[in-house]
């Protein structure tokens, strides 16, 4: 039984791992294939992707991909906020692995729904606790995400600054 529990959850890991990487490969296509389409009264880039910078490498897609995907959703969900997309997105990245029923699709689906995430968590299977914590690990973990590009910023800032210093 064990063994067959093993296999069982390595194979959805698996499943879990493609599914992320087809919807990346595929919503970086889409963006490839749009972005020149795009007038000069759509949004910068830079200050869409921002909020996507930290958390991306995190979930093993680029900010582009999940900004492609937070689009597709908020036309399904337009009350839909990018904290509570990415939010989903952690989640289902922390959970999944344990509770195969917890993915993006689902949480989005009880926000969209009317539901809070943790409301959304309790319909899943989770406890309150276990709800709480869940949440808890990925705003630390997005907070996390966010230090390093604000740390990388910062260092490439004090870079060009000295760079600028010693050819000045």
């Amino acid at each position: 039984m064990n063994v067959t529990r093993m296999i069982w959850h390595g194979g959805t890991l698996l499943m879990t791992a493609a599914m992320m990487a087809a919807t990346a490969t595929a919503a970086a296509q889409q963006l490839a294939s749009t972005s020149h389409a795009r007038s000069a009264t759509a949004p910068k880039d830079s200050t869409n992707l921002k909020a996507f910078r930290g958390i991306a490498p995190k979930l093993h897609t680029t900010p582009e991909a999940l900004r492609s995907a937070f689009e597709r959703a908020r036309q399904t969900n337009p009350k839909l906020s990018r904290g509570n997309f990415i939010a989903a997105n952690v989640l289902a990245d922390n959970l999944g692995a344990r509770r195969p029923n917890v993915t993006t699709a689902a949480i989005l689906a009880g926000l969209e729904g009317g539901n809070s995430l943790g409301q959304t968590l309790e319909n899943l299977g989770l406890s309150p606790l276990e709800s709480k914590q869940a949440r808890k690990a990925a705003e630390r973990r997005v907070k996390d995400g966010d230090q390093r590009v604000k740390d990388e910023d910062k260092r490439r800032q004090r870079e060009r600054e000295n760079g600028e210093r010693h050819n000045g």
